[in-house]
């Protein structure tokens, strides 16, 4: 049995999957793409090095972070307030219940839903709230599918 080419297969599998988690949130996108990466470094067939692998992971836990903060960011600039926050989380648990759609638009109703309990006068409030949480999580779903995208390519182009 060649390791050096099972090893590479299991890195390759690992970045699929882990870029398919970028823009499924069941999955652990950067986590498991930057796997992919260290599994690769094991191989002799693969030019990974120490410094890429490093590098790789303090992008990974940035984008970590980014993906975290960016749709509460995106709702406060949007005037979204703690009670938009809170359903929006709520949301988002709900969501995870109701498969890749509720994972989707669960913050955005939470968000919307949480703005009207605060200012039930204020619809169009509420409105911009839930389109803003929307808008950070497409923003933080576009940036783990550029990162992962970057993982595979830095792999692909080791084994050349």
């Amino acid at each position: 049995m060649d390791w050096d080419l099972l090893l590479l297969i299991f890195a390759g599998l690992a970045l699929l999957i882990g870029f398919l988690g970028s823009f499924l949130p069941v999955l652990p996108g950067l986590p498991l793409a930057w796997a992919g990466l260290l599994i690769a470094r094991f191989s002799s067939r693969s030019g990974i090095t120490t410094t890429t692998l490093i590098l790789s992971l303090l992008v990974t836990i940035g984008v970590s972070l980014l993906d975290g903060v960016a749709p509460v960011w995106f709702t406060k600039r949007a005037g979204g307030t703690k009670a938009g926050s809170r359903g929006a989380t709520v949301g988002m648990l709900i969501g995870l219940f109701l498969g890749p759609l509720g994972i989707i638009f669960g913050p955005s109703i939470g968000a919307f839903v949480g703005e009207l309990i605060h200012e039930y006068g204020n619809p169009q409030k509420a409105f911009r709230a839930a389109v803003a949480t929307l808008m950070g999580f497409l923003f933080s779903s576009g940036i783990k599918i550029i990162t992962s995208a970057m993982f595979i390519w830095l792999f692909i182009r080791s084994l050349l």
